[in-house]
């Protein structure tokens, strides 16, 4: 019987993936953010970050690959991987600019509205790291 890790592709409809990701994207927040107030008793605040987030962005990586993906994990996709966190970042940051400089709504949300708009962005650039080429099409 094969083992589910080593599917060299999705197995589940590409909704269930996204809903399995968006799961995953809240476990990650909720972890990174405990890892944080952990090593903040211990370490300054920015090590304390940059720590949470590398853990953190390891544990999701592994959790996407087993159960977004269903896929083997690799070195080349674990390299990789990076990349979406860069790209959820990235988006984040120009929407929170243009939502409180450019439109001039409130602060106070403007993470969550930008976090909501690179969900599907960050969702394709995971799916071109993890599976093979044909499947991520």
């Amino acid at each position: 019987m094969p083992n589910a890790l080593a599917t060299t592709g999705p197995t589940r409809p590409i909704s269930g993936q996204i809903i399995t990701f968006a799961v995953i994207g809240v476990i990650n927040t909720a972890t990174y953010y405990g890892l944080y107030l952990l090593f903040l008793m211990y370490l300054p605040y920015l090590a304390a970050h940059i720590l949470a987030f590398l853990l953190s962005m390891i544990g999701s990586f592994f959790l996407n690959a087993k159960f977004t993906y269903r896929i083997r994990p690799t070195w080349r996709k674990f390299l990789l991987f990076p990349l979406t966190n860069a790209t959820n970042f990235v988006i984040t940051t120009v929407g929170v600019y243009v939502i409180v400089d450019v439109l001039h709504a409130g602060s106070r949300f403007a993470p969550l509205l930008a976090s909501a708009t690179a969900i599907p962005v960050t969702f394709v650039v995971s799916r071109w790291v993890m599976l093979p080429k044909v499947e991520a099409a």
